[in-house]
Parts: structure tokens; sequence; C-alpha cells
């Protein structure tokens, strides 16, 4: 065996003990539901990793050089979502869409969920295993849009465990099923987060920053419970 042709076969090794280890994590913390901090530790433990399997910052899209790059496409994402919702919200038809009762939360709760829990637990996470680490193990192999392909596909099958109880848990949702049952939510659960996948995949590509997927990953889950807030209330004064 060459040494190109070992070195692109350990590329492939450790691509695929990554997603071992994702998928250990996401039963793991959806079976014993630790803080949330935990998660965010998790994140940091994949990066870690791949700096000692040698990515550097830049393949990893946290190269400081692209830093402005990925501000300047995150707050255009954060912008885009914000007039999506208000739209969304103001509409009749698609309000109950943001009536989860996970987040029918009183103001503090719902500030510290969007500007805490959220960000440090969920988008740090999933940002540094899915655009982070496993896009540049994977980036070592495979060509670009393998890679942005690969990421989605796996990112939307990470939302099959808490996907499960969404007919229950959101009006939008089980208004919209019906008795259909938890089957067709959770495939359109994989099916929507995986092209937020590919938004968000894109978006790094773009900026060369994970600092843009992590700003539009924030924008989709942050404000959603944010305008969620507003939505129980209006509802309730009508």
């Amino acid at each position: 065996m060459t040494t190109s042709a070992a070195r692109r076969r350990h590329h492939r090794l450790v691509s695929g003990g990554v997603v071992v280890a994702l998928a250990a994590v996401n039963v793991v913390d959806h079976g014993l539901h630790p803080p949330w901090w935990v998660r965010g530790l998790e994140g940091v433990a994949l990066l870690a990793w791949a700096r000692w399997e040698g990515l550097t910052w830049s393949q990893l899209g946290l190269g400081r050089d692209r830093l402005r790059a990925g501000c300047r496409w995150g707050l255009g994402a954060i912008a885009v979502a914000a007039g999506v919702y208000v739209i969304g919200l103001l509409l009749p038809v698609t309000r109950p869409a943001f009536q989860d009762v996970r987040y029918d939360l009183p103001v503090p709760g719902a500030l510290h969920k969007a500007f805490v829990v959220i960000p440090l637990g969920t988008v740090a996470l999933e940002e540094l295993a899915f655009r982070s680490v496993l896009w540049g193990v994977l980036a070592r192999h495979l060509r670009q849009w393998q890679v942005l392909v690969t990421t989605s596909v796996l990112f939307g099958l990470w939302h099959i465990i808490p996907s499960v109880d969404l007919g229950e848990t959101n009006r939008g949702v089980s208004d919209a099923v019906g008795g259909a049952g938890s089957a067709v939510v959770v495939a359109g659960t994989v099916a929507f987060t995986a092209i937020g996948g590919l938004v968000f995949g894109e978006l790094r590509r773009r900026s060369g920053s994970v600092l843009a997927s992590a700003a539009a990953h924030w924008a989709t889950n942050a404000l959603g419970v944010l305008f969620g807030v507003v939505a129980w209330r209006l509802d309730r004064q009508g």
C-alpha cells in the first residue's frame, strides 16, 4: 500500500469514527438527558479530537482570517430568519407553528433559553460536530459537494430521536399531521433539518467560517423560542 493510499484509508477511518461518535452522543444525550452544558463540552471534545488528528483551524472553519466573512454572512442569515418569522407570526395560518408547549415560557425563561441554553448547549455542539469536525475530516477525502450533502443528510438523521414526540408538543405540527402518526412527523423533521443542514453548510462553505452557519442555526432555534412566546400571548389575548 502506497503512502497516499494509506493516508486516504486513515482519513476514511477517522471520518467513520466521527460518525459513530456522533451517533453515540445522540443516543446517550437523549437517553440520559444530561444538563444542557454537557452538550457544549461534547462539542469541545470533538474539536480537540480533530486537532489531535492534525486538522488546522482553517480546515475546521475556525480560522481568524475568515471571521469577518463569517460575521457578515451570519448577520445576514439572522436578518433573513427574523423577517421570515415576523411574517409567519403575523399570519394566523402559520402562527400555530410557533406554539410549542416546551417554549410556553415566562419572558426570563425564554431569554435564558434563547441566549444561553441554545447557543451554548445546542448550537455549539451541532455546529462543531457537523460544520466543523465532520466537515473537516470529510473534506480530506471527499469533494466539497459530497461533504455538503453528507453532513446535511447526517444532520437530518441526527434529529430522528427528538422528533418522535414533536407532534405532541407543537400545535402546528399536530394540526398538520392529525392522526397520521409519528412516522410522518419523523420523516418530515429529518427532511426539513437536512434541508436546513444544506443551508447551514452552504453558509459555512461560502464564508469559510462556522460562525456563519452557527449564527443561522442560532437564529432558527432561538428566534423560534422568542417568537413562540409572542405567539402564545397573542393566542391568549385573541
